[in-house]
């Protein structure tokens, strides 16, 4: 059974910049912008806007020591055709808790269970796949669902409601270290058969 007590409150105060509604569709969720310049000619500069990530190396430290979590390995091997957890599921994890703003150490296993259930709703018209974690989580218990739910609520406000992340976001976070073991979790290399 995993420890469902509630998010670890952060008292740490962050600025938050005002954004224009241009700029809000123009920026990728979770980044920065740097301005460059593209091109030099005389008296004329070209500006682009760069995005730069907001991925630390803590939060990547993070999400390798919860991978060594007995019940997390447990989950992965279980979703042996990468279902519910595939390489970019998993990098969506690492870019969660870049967001959510949490201490390094105050990230806990439903932490981890909380960000790919929320990478899943984002990305996978499918709701089985989020049926499978709570079916790995808590069998056919039913009565700490909305627990989880009320955890899920917390967290995605943690992170500012800012859910959305791009595949170039996830390739970045999987080029941060590209040898781990779940980048290799790509489902284009499952079998056809397997999948269905």
């Amino acid at each position: 059974m995993l420890d469902s007590s509630p998010l670890p409150q952060s008292h740490g105060l962050k600025r938050r910049r005002e954004w224009s509604a241009e700029e809000k569709e123009d920026t990728a969720p979770g980044a920065e912008n740097m301005w460059v310049v593209e091109t030099l000619c005389g008296l004329k500069i070209k500006l682009k806007r760069q995005r730069v990530s907001s991925v630390l190396p803590e939060h990547h430290e993070v999400f390798n020591r919860l991978l060594e979590d007995p019940a997390i390995k447990r989950f992965l091997a279980w979703d042996r055709y990468l279902r519910v957890s595939d390489k970019y599921l998993l990098s969506m994890i690492i870019a969660y808790f870049s967001r959510a703003g949490l201490f390094s150490w105050q990230y806990q296993r439903i932490h981890f269970f909380l960000a790919l259930y929320l990478a899943n709703d984002m990305e996978e018209d499918n709701p089985v796949p989020k049926q499978a974690i709570f079916s790995f989580l808590y069998g056919k218990n039913h009565s700490q669902r909305p627990l989880f739910h009320k955890l899920r609520f917390q967290f995605i406000r943690f992170m500012g409601w800012n859910t959305r992340v791009s595949q170039e976001e996830c390739e970045e976070i999987q080029a941060f270290d590209p040898e781990l073991w779940v980048w290799r979790r790509d489902r284009a290399l499952i079998p056809e058969m397997m999948e269905a």
